[in-house]
């Protein structure tokens, strides 16, 4: 008995505070997908409203009160708010409720943890979950304040310990910010051998669970990851794909954006999504389904905003037409340029169109790019200086020119 309630799901009480006039009818349904993407269980929902955040505890003392008091009937384990809460706000609501408190930073960040697979998504994780840390180390922590010096002591005479701690952490960002920089170069040198291809770069943006796997798979036919769950896919896979009339393109699958998503991630995944700085063409797949999609558009341009690809050009692809089929068919924009199509990544309709939509961006870049010299990799710079440098020593020595009788 006590084994099988060790293996069940935690219970979570969930928390969706509307502020102001904001509101979003799919709030609560996204946090419960993040919170069974994080591997708990939803035990109850609070919905709640205010016209401003209340600096102790976000929502006031007596709706706090209320909330642990439903919590705790309903067996919950832990609170989780929709919503970014400062340090204080985090441990004055502990105190107040008795139960663990996760907001939607953290939950995030606890999910990107648990889907990380490569060496260098763990290393981004780790490094935005210790930067969020570092901005949090008094939360509660009463050894902290404790002093630590004098003779064989760590640290400096009167130095406190979470003045250590800060140190400690402050260290392994700077080992982990190396240790990324090095893995970015290798990126750096796989993309340019792509581009050395002269093909269109592609990169599959959107926000989480949109279906861009799903639609790389079935442009690349291959078998990448699939699940029905917020970022099941961190990690960047990139593969050629057919578009037509012997015309080949190099696809990018990237991790997807969500509303709020925290800064350290943004900061610490930056490699991964230059991506979609450096590609071609971006692909913005758009849940057609989702009575907010119109706002998870402006999350996902946000994002591409922070991290300098906003003014990539890009085609909409709306996805799960079989449930929206209102929105089949390419558009065409400015300049007759397709602008959006119509796509179900899941029953192959609107795949062709889509095809088409890339082989004329294909040889329309083709065409506007077929003057232009690809950038030189830094071993070639280096092999023509050396031949410069020979040419020039040869020609002080007086040697004759290979032409002359």
């Amino acid at each position: 008995m006590d084994q099988e309630r060790d293996r069940r799901p935690a219970q979570a009480w969930l928390v969706c505070i509307r502020t102001g006039r904001d509101s979003r009818p799919d709030a609560a349904g996204e946090l419960s997908l993040l919170v069974s993407s994080d591997g708990m269980e939803a035990a109850g929902l609070t919905e709640a409203h205010r016209d401003r955040p209340d600096p102790a505890t976000y929502l006031g003392s007596g709706k706090i009160s209320e909330i642990a008091s439903l919590a705790r009937g309903a067996g919950a384990e832990v609170l989780v708010f929709d919503t970014a809460l400062s340090a204080a706000q985090e441990r004055n609501i502990e105190r107040a409720s008795g139960l663990p408190v996760l907001d939607r930073t953290e939950l995030i960040l606890e999910i990107f943890q648990r889907r990380a697979k490569s060496r260098e998504g763990r290393l981004q994780v780790e490094l935005a979950k210790l930067e969020h840390l570092s901005t949090r180390l008094v939360r509660g922590w009463t050894h902290l304040e404790r002093q630590r010096g004098g003779l064989s002591k760590t640290g400096g005479p009167g130095e406190k310990q979470i003045e250590l701690d800060r140190r400690m952490i402050a260290e392994r960002v700077k080992i982990l910010r190396g240790q990324l920089r090095r893995l970015s170069r290798q990126r750096d040198t796989q993309r340019r051998s792509r581009q050395r291809g002269e093909q269109l770069t592609v990169s599959l943006v959107g926000y989480t669970n949109a279906g861009k796997s799903t639609l790389f798979n079935r442009l690349t036919r291959s078998g990448a990851y699939v699940a029905n769950q917020l970022f099941a896919t961190l990690d960047t896979t990139a593969r050629r794909c057919w578009v037509g009339g012997g015309e080949m393109v190099v696809l990018s699958d990237t991790v997807g954006f969500i509303r709020d998503l925290p800064t350290q991630l943004i900061e610490a995944f930056k490699s991964t999504l230059d991506e979609t700085v450096h590609a071609n063409l971006l692909l913005h797949v758009v849940d057609a389904s989702s009575v907010v999609r119109e706002e998870q558009i402006d999350s996902v341009n946000q994002v591409l905003k922070e991290v300098g690809a906003a003014d990539v050009p890009s085609i909409i692809v709306y996805n799960k037409a079989d449930l929206a089929p209102a929105v089949l068919g390419p558009v065409r924009g400015e300049g007759g340029r397709i602008a959006s199509v119509g796509v179900s990544a899941l029953t192959g309709e609107g795949i062709d169109e889509l095809r088409a939509a890339l082989f004329e961006a294909a040889q329309s870049w083709r065409r506007d790019n077929a003057l232009q010299p690809r950038e030189l990799e830094p071993w070639e710079r280096a092999k023509l200086e050396a031949e410069e440098r020979r040419a020039l020593a040869s020609g002080e020595t007086g040697e004759p020119p290979a032409d002359s009788p």
